[in-house]
Parts: structure tokens; sequence; C-alpha cells
């Protein structure tokens, strides 16, 4: 079970997963060896690059202008100790789903990412693989090009991809807010101290701020908070879970509204990012702990 409320990871088939290896920056993991949640984002890439760039199904909905598009993204990192010098393995897969009353199309996308357990040194022998994260990704179906009143997908009718039958029971988006199971609020919501302007260098290919950006910013925002109310640095993020409702984009000013929460593990921060016309853009919850 994962430490924000996620579906456990189902079994693939082989067209629907991919194992991929990849290597770690030294940012990814922390002095003494344990992943960031941040690193682990980018253990989807190798299923879209492999399974996902050949599947019939996806290439077919992308030719009829239908695209899942990422709407929410649940992380968590462990506690155990991986080797940066030392590439990593990921194991990936999808899965369709609809929403119970057929209102919503989506593909949920698990990985989990293992690496050499233990930590950098001279040493040329390595270690057996250990899971060091893991993460759920939720991707809604939509036309993002169409007209307004054609975007919803709720049929593919799409070569490739039969029609989903299992059911995924979303949660709302604000639901990224909430306190998690055994928690308690230390304090009552407030904005950031800092308010933040998005320029380029928060873009990506997708025309707009990119996904991770907004973790990193909640990220800040909650550290300062947290050392603000007198807990110190010697503390890391264990995860988040992040609700997308609508885009930023370069010259968006946006703050952070978030209040602090105590869990039995550590402490954590969930609020929003806002914008201007005082909408969120993205509700955020994150853990943190030694």
């Amino acid at each position: 079970m994962m430490l924000f409320p996620a579906p456990a990871m189902p079994s693939f088939d082989d067209a629907h997963a991919a194992i991929t290896t990849d290597h770690l920056r030294y940012e990814d993991v922390t002095q003494d060896g344990r992943l960031i949640p941040l690193a682990v984002a980018p253990s989807l890439g190798g299923l879209w690059r492999s399974s996902l760039a050949t599947d019939v199904g996806h290439k077919h909905a992308l030719q009829t202008g239908i695209l899942p598009l990422l709407t929410r993204m649940t992380i968590e990192t462990l506690d155990q100790k991986i080797r940066v010098d030392k590439e990593i393995e990921s194991r990936a897969g999808f899965e369709l789903s609809r929403a119970a009353d057929g209102s919503r199309l989506f593909m949920n996308v698990w990985a989990e990412v293992r690496g050499v357990a233990g930590r950098i040194n001279r040493s040329a022998s390595t270690g057996e693989l250990a899971l060091a994260g893991r993460v759920f990704a939720e991707h809604t179906f939509t036309r993002p090009f169409g007209p307004p009143e054609q975007r919803k997908v709720t049929r593919l009718n799409v070569e490739g991809y039969p029609e989903p039958t299992v059911i995924y029971d979303h949660p709302s988006p604000a639901s990224a807010q909430e306190l998690i199971a055994g928690a308690h609020w230390l304090d009552e919501l407030a904005p950031d101290v800092v308010d933040w302007t998005f320029t380029l260098d928060q873009t990506d290919s997708n025309q707009h701020v990119n996904s991770l950006a907004y973790v990193r910013l909640f990220g800040d925002a909650a550290q300062r908070r947290l050392i603000a109310a007198g807990h110190g640095g010697k503390i890391r993020s264990r995860g988040f879970d992040i609700a997308y409702r609508k885009p930023c984009f370069a010259g968006d000013r946006v703050r952070i509204q978030l209040r602090l929460f105590g869990y039995p593990d550590g402490l954590g921060a969930a609020g929003f990012v806002v914008g201007d016309d005082d909408k969120p853009r993205c509700y955020v919850r994150m853990a943190f702990g030694p």
C-alpha cells in the first residue's frame, strides 16, 4: 500500500508493459543514498518510448486526436538506499479503464523503480536490485485540440483499443489536499510567503508549465513552513500526490496555499497552487520524514 491512496499495481500483458534501464543524476538521491520522489517520475518514460510507441491502439488514438493527458500522479519513495553510480531498472505498465458511470475513460500507468542496494563507493562490485520507489499516474482521455463540446471522450472507437471494461473509482482532484489516514492538521490554511511567476524555464514541449514544476514549488513552500515552525532541516520528502486541474503558462503568477499536518511517521503539507483568478491550478499533498 502506498503512502497516499492509489490503486494497486495490477498484472499486465506483455504488450502493455516494459522493463527499461536508466541512469540517475547525483541530485536524484539524498546524501545517504535514498531516492527522492521527483526522481521516480521519469521512470514512466520507458513505457512511453517502448510499449506505447509501438502500440496500435495508442497510435490510432493519436491520429484521431485522442490523447491520454496526465491528471494525477502519486509517488512514494522507500528508505532503501541505492547506488547513484549504477543503473536503475523501471518496471512499468498501463491499463485502460472507465468511470463507473461511463463519463470518463482513463489510461492508468504504474511503475516501480529498483536500484543497486547500497551507497556509492569505490568498489566495482554490485549488489542485488532493491525496490526504491513507485508511481501511479492517472491519465484521462480527451481531445485537447477539438471544439469544446467534443473534448470529452466517453468511447474510444479506435482500432487496436478495446473499449475499457475495468472500473476505476477516480477520486476528485480536490482530494489531493485532504488528510491521509491517521493524520491531523497542525495549523490553518495560509499562503506561502513567496509568490512565483513562471518563466520559460518551467515549461516543456507540451506548450505549458511542466507537471513537475508545481511539485518543486510546493515542496519549497512546504519546507519553508516546516522550518519556520521549528521542525529543522534534517527532513526529506518521502512522497507526493498531485491532481491537475488547469495548466499554467509562461508569465502566469501563482501562489501556494497550504497547511501542515502530522502523521505517525512524520510531517506533511497539503494545499493547492492558485492563480491570480483565485482558481486552483492543481492540488498537492506531500509527506516528509527523517
